[in-house]
């Protein structure tokens, strides 16, 4: 059996006991175990010792949330049947600092309703050939921001640095999902579907400027609607204020509701 140790370096998700106890565990049996400082970082660019690893048989991870790891790895290419994760979490600190952040899609959760796709404004996720929705860009993720879980409706959307659960990669309850739903009811929120909302803001904004030559009431307006979403979707200032520009926001509606919508057509038999 290979064994996989993650520092957890770019995240205070473990406490020092908890990974103290368990790298004395690891060097007390005698057995050959790899330690890498993010396993996170090393699967979002599918680094080849995770393959390599999984190539000698079963493996054994110590690291945090096993949901989180296990769809993480299966991300990544690795056959998770035969993975089995060791759970460090001790107490917890909630802060992240900076390192590999970026979602995982819980694959036994997601049902490919796009609504990810459709969301996110900074292109992290995309389609493969055969439609499934997949992080594509990890590279695209803003640190801190948790927003694409937030619109979840299956709460299938992970971020393993999160400080709290079920974003972070805690068991799924029945009123957790509830609870997402409730917090991602694009319809309620902001009055409709976020690309427009903020395209009409943005609309009335420009329009009051051009008839009161009022900029401070056009910059207000465009506050109000930010802090909503940060206030709503837990999405951190500085990630709002790398916001893409109006058209941009409207040119990546387009092009993520045409993807949505292809991948969710059948295509047609052949011969039709």
């Amino acid at each position: 059996m290979a064994t996989l140790y993650c520092n957890c370096a770019n995240a205070m998700v473990l406490s020092p006991d908890a990974q103290a106890a368990a790298l004395e565990q690891l060097r007390g049996s005698g057995e050959a175990f790899e330690a890498v400082d993010d396993l996170c970082e090393l699967a979002s660019r599918n680094d080849p010792i995770l393959g390599r690893l999984a190539a000698e048989g079963p493996l054994r991870v110590f690291a945090c949330h096993p949901r989180a790891v296990k769809n993480l790895l299966a991300a990544a290419g690795v056959n998770v049947d035969a993975v089995a994760v060791v759970d460090l979490r001790g107490q917890a600190a909630a802060r992240t600092v900076p390192g590999a952040w970026f979602p995982v899609i819980d694959l036994d959760r997601c049902t490919n309703c796009m609504q990810c796709l459709s969301f996110c404004l900074f292109g992290v996720y995309s389609t493969t050939a055969e439609g499934k929705i997949q992080v594509g860009h990890p590279e695209n993720c803003k640190t801190n921001c948790p927003a694409c879980s937030r619109v979840c409706p299956e709460v299938a959307i992970m971020f393993p640095k999160y400080s709290t659960g079920p974003i972070n990669g805690d068991a799924v309850s029945e009123a957790d999902v509830r609870n997402e739903k409730v917090k991602v009811d694009i319809s309620a929120l902001l009055g409709g579907d976020i690309y427009k909302t903020l395209r009409e803001r943005n609309e009335r904004a420009k329009s009051r400027f051009t008839k009161e030559r009022d900029a401070g009431r056009a910059l207000a307006e465009r506050q109000k609607c930010l802090s909503k979403l940060q206030q709503e979707l837990d999405i951190p200032p500085e990630v709002l204020r790398s916001l893409p520009s109006p058209d941009e926001i409207a040119r990546k509606a387009r092009q993520a509701q045409a993807a949505a919508q292809a991948a969710l057509t059948p295509s047609n038999p052949p011969g039709i």
